[in-house]
């Protein structure tokens, strides 16, 4: 026996709901059991609504959506009414979705159930009798339903599926009022186009939502003929629809009519006083919701123009260079802030790049931030640099700060608003030809590199105080050199603590996504980079990897990503220049900041994260912080750092050179079992694949390699166009290490290059 043959034995219908759609299915049993001729059906979802209880369908939509969520079996039952609003008999109905994302269809069984109420009369009970019930269920549904909705597009969603209590429309309309004119905002229940002819009436025409809009009355029209002897010049328009009834309302908020609503039903409606009250109360709720959503997407759409206008049109235009640029608001209130970046071509060719951060989420902050932009982008024209520029910047602040403090004393009026606001600023200066980058930093978070081959190390960088708290602040210049296919970050704080994180694991979740994911420039590599970095943020990543600190107030995000192409590099004489290094990182330590001895280590760490050895990690830890703190306590000048990884993986060399000023080289010592100093070379030749000490026109050099290979007992073969460097054995005037000249030459050129 079929399925079809049990069901009908059993005296079950079949049922399916399509949401997409909004057409339902039934079999010849569910039909019957719907008060509907014993036949096979398609019929909309508000025919089908109208044969139950409003009540009942009120609850049953609850279950729906459960259902849904749940993806489980859901039970309901349900009181059929006939055309008259009359119960006919109480079903059970037991139903599934077959798709829980997204647009989904219901499948069900319906098989009546025996009548609860004892007295056989109360069958053909009307529903009249608890009238006052289903409009108290039906008005709250309603309003919590508008109140949630947040659109025009949401609230129309909402109107178009109430499910009025004895009588639902086949057709809504809502129309505006735009320059005297009606215009349709949204419609439901017929073919997209039809409104066409209602687009362009004048609030004189003769039609009935034009009268509700000029007298602010409702017009009720239960039969065509009372629509056709009313308005014989509208009628033409309104046959074609084959509606029987309608009701149009005025939507008036605040006191002032912005609209009418159009309810127009395929059945015959008579519009008794409890059916117009019902009306009117929808009219009001649906007025409210339409003019709080118009509000806020009015109020969103000058948010976002306002913070367009303020942010440049980022062009790719740097020669050898490409840029990607992202600004991303939080989401909520006026999705406007005080974050920013721009990009300025100099007077001497080359170009600048800018990102900052002024603070707070409102208007006042997006001001700011266009007025500090204007007069950044005004100081750069002048040619100042980057150090110049940003202390300009921030006298001009600190000067805003006061007058706007001094304004808000004067009176009670205007004081609030005017607490004196910082901004941090990131100002980068950047030579397409050599691939220079000289930066000044203001409170901002330091700029991240991406090597070639995907390892990305934040770059330890000098900085001052945020702009505006102190006029006068000093804003020392980092170079850096951005290597052929190496890509810098730069963003605003929003990027790395998004989600609950702090620096250190805003950071790490960052460094995960730039090494999984292709960076150059070839075919818009750098836009996806640009989206990758906002999704692992905003999107369903971003939800496995929270921070600590869950608690945090999302902020704005700003992001600038600037590649070299790795085409750019120059070409000598002979060919391409000498195999450059897989990763370079370059520090300077100066003698007042001890601390950044700190930073030093974890650079070391970052650039040997998959490093074969781990002891070797260590000991390339203790070999820099330990010549690092010697240039510092030996010499009155400052340590610059820089550190190079070469080779295929499991072959790799990781050279270190540290300079100084000083010409005084390093003496072998014989430290006592109590000393606290004096063991420095003794490290070196115990940690060492080989060291030495280059004497410099300036000072000298001291370095030392690290070989990575499985045994870790001495150096790898070289690989091919490499040569190795030979062990030091310094005497009592510190001999030097001999090796290739080539090679040798290559550190003292960087060093030149960033002095």
């Amino acid at each position: 026996m079929r399925t079809k043959d049990l069901l009908a034995a059993l005296a079950t219908g079949l049922w399916s709901w399509d949401d997409a759609s909004g057409r339902v299915r039934l079999d010849a049993e569910a039909a019957r059991l719907l008060g509907l001729p014993a036949r096979a059906v398609e019929l909309s979802e508000a025919t089908v609504r109208s044969r139950f209880h409003p009540v009942d369908f009120a609850e049953i939509n609850g279950v729906v959506q459960l259902a849904v969520a749940e993806r489980s079996l859901a039970e309901s039952r349900l009181r059929i009414v006939d055309a008259d609003g009359r119960v006919l008999r109480t079903v059970r109905s037991r139903f599934r979705p077959l798709r829980p994302e997204g647009a989904f269809t219901l499948l069900g069984t319906l098989q009546e159930v025996p009548d609860p109420q004892p007295d056989a009369t109360a069958v053909r009970t009307p529903v009249t009798g608890d009238w006052r019930r289903s409009r108290e269920a039906f008005l709250l549904d309603a309003g919590r339903a508008l109140a949630e909705a947040r659109s025009t597009a949401e609230v129309l969603r909402v109107a178009a599926g109430l499910s009025m209590p004895g009588f639902i429309p086949d057709g809504l309309a809502v129309f505006g009022i735009v320059g005297g004119r009606l215009t349709v905002i949204g419609h439901h229940g017929q073919p997209t186009g039809d409104e066409r002819p209602f687009t362009d009436m004048t609030t004189d025409t003769d039609y009935p939502a034009a009268e509700v809009v000029r007298t602010g009355r409702a017009i009720y029209l239960p039969t065509p003929e009372a629509y056709r002897a009313r308005y014989p010049t509208a009628w033409p328009l309104a046959a074609r629809f084959a509606r029987t009834s309608w009701a149009f309302l005025p939507l008036v908020n605040a006191g002032r009519t912005i609209g009418a609503w159009m309810a127009g039903f395929n059945h015959l409606v008579t519009f008794t006083p409890d059916e117009r009250a019902v009306l009117t109360t929808v009219a009001r709720m649906l007025a409210q919701a339409l003019a709080r959503a118009g509000a806020q997407e009015s109020q969103h759409e000058l948010a976002v123009g306002l913070q367009r206008s303020m942010m440049p049109t980022v062009r790719p235009d740097i020669p050898g260079m490409t840029v990607a640029a992202r600004y991303v608001p939080t989401g909520g209130g006026l999705e406007v802030g005080g974050d920013w970046y721009d990009m300025i071509p100099l007077p001497s060719g080359r170009t600048a790049l800018v990102i900052g951060d002024v603070q707070g989420h409102d208007v006042r902050a997006a001001g700011l931030m266009g007025q500090l932009r204007i007069a950044l982008r005004a100081y750069a024209a002048e040619g100042h640099h980057p150090d110049g520029v940003l202390s300009r910047a921030s006298r001009f602040l600190s000067g805003i700060n006061d007058t706007e403090g001094t304004e808000g004393t004067e009176g009670t009026e205007g004081t609030e608003g005017t607490d004196p606001r910082f901004a941090t600023c990131l100002y980068i200066e950047v030579d397409p030809a050599t691939g220079l980058l000289d930066i000044a930093r203001a409170g901002h978070p330091e700029p991240a590199i991406r090597t070639a081959d995907g390892t990305m190390l934040v770059r330890t960088t000098a900085g001052g105080l945020p702009l505006g708290i102190v006029p006068d602040t000093d804003y020392p210049i980092t170079r850096l050199v951005l290597e052929p296919g190496e890509t810098m970050l730069v963003c605003t704080d929003g990027l790395i603590e998004t989600g609950g994180h702090d620096l250190e694991t805003g950071w790490a979740r960052l460094r995960g996504v730039v090494a999984s994911h292709p960076g150059g420039v070839a075919d818009g590599g750098l836009e996806r980079l640009a989206d990758a970095l906002v999704q692992a943020v905003h999107g369903p990543p971003s939800h496995h990897m929270t921070g600590p600190l869950v608690d945090r107030r999302e902020d704005d995000i700003a992001m600038l990503l600037l590649s070299r192409d790795a085409a750019a590099c120059r070409v000598g004489a002979g060919g391409p220049e000498a195999v450059r290094p897989v990763r370079r990182t370059v520090l300077t330590v100066a003698q007042a900041e001890p601390e950044r001895i700190a930073a030093a280590r974890a650079q070391i760490r970052d650039v040997l994260h998959d490093w074969a050895d781990p002891e070797q990690v260590d000991a390339a830890v203790l070999l820099v912080s330990e010549v690092v703190t010697n240039v510092l306590t030996h010499t009155d000048g400052d340590a610059l750092l820089v550190v190079e990884l070469s080779g295929p993986a499991g072959h790799r060399r990781m050279r270190v050179d540290v300079t100084d000023a000083s010409d005084e080289l390093p003496h072998r010592r014989s430290p006592g079992e109590l000393a606290s100093s004096g063991r420095g070379l003794v490290l070196m030749e115990l940690l060492a694949g080989a060291w030495g000490v280059e004497p410099r026109g300036d000072g000298k050099s001291t370095w030392f390699e690290i070989y990575e290979d499985a045994g870790g007992d001495g150096p790898a073969e070289p690989a091919a166009g490499e040569a190795r460097y030979a062990g030091a054995e310094p005497g009592a005037s510190g001999s030097v290490a001999s090796g290739p000249e080539s090679v040798a030459s290559g550190p003292e050129e960087s060093v030149a290059e960033l002095t």
